[in-house]
């Protein structure tokens, strides 16, 4: 086999494999178009979305994580507030082994990195609007075998706003 490297390597993240922190949400399909729709709530929540790229126990090889993209609509009115600062990439630290009841076998951590210039504002982010929202490492990293990472945003939503998660995508290079 021979070797690979590839700049422009991608991975759809599906609607199911997000995750929320609250609200009523429900898989939904239209025109074949599927997503993960959460009924109308004035109350904030966060949204969880993992990142399933490859690691490695190698340095440089594996997945070298660039950028992290999420598609949602927001509807039927503005969110309260969507916190530019809380749309983020996080490092997953996953230890060997805790101290029995330490309740630390892993550890999250911030990744430095930057929104598009259309979703940098909470203003931007909380529109009523379709989103395609571009999160951008500082400096990209190449993922090690004991670490993972996942894509946080909390949006604080309205009486009457309606949000629909179509998926994300992970932006990579891959190296084997």
């Amino acid at each position: 086999m021979g070797y690979i490297h590839d700049t422009a390597m991608s991975q759809f993240v599906p609607p199911t494999a997000f995750g929320y922190s609250a609200g009523t949400w429900a898989l939904a399909v239209a025109s074949n178009v599927w997503s993960l729709d959460r009924t109308a709530a004035d109350a904030a929540f966060t949204i969880y979305m993992p990142i399933p790229v490859p690691s490695n126990s190698v340095a440089l090889k594996g997945a070298y994580l660039k950028s992290v993209e999420l598609m949602i609509s927001i509807s039927g009115a503005a969110a309260d507030d969507f916190v530019a600062a809380t749309a983020a990439v996080y490092k997953d630290t996953l230890q060997a082994t805790a101290a029995s009841g330490s309740g630390t076998i892993n550890t999250a951590a911030i990744v430095t990195g930057t929104l598009d210039t259309g979703h940098d504002t909470a203003a931007e982010l909380k529109a009523q609007d379709e989103h395609r929202i571009v999160w951008t490492l500082t400096t990209p990293v190449w993922i090690d075998n004991d670490a993972a990472f996942h894509f946080e945003a909390v949006i604080d939503g309205g009486a009457a706003t309606v949000v629909k998660i179509f998926g994300g995508i992970v932006n990579y290079t891959l190296r084997l």
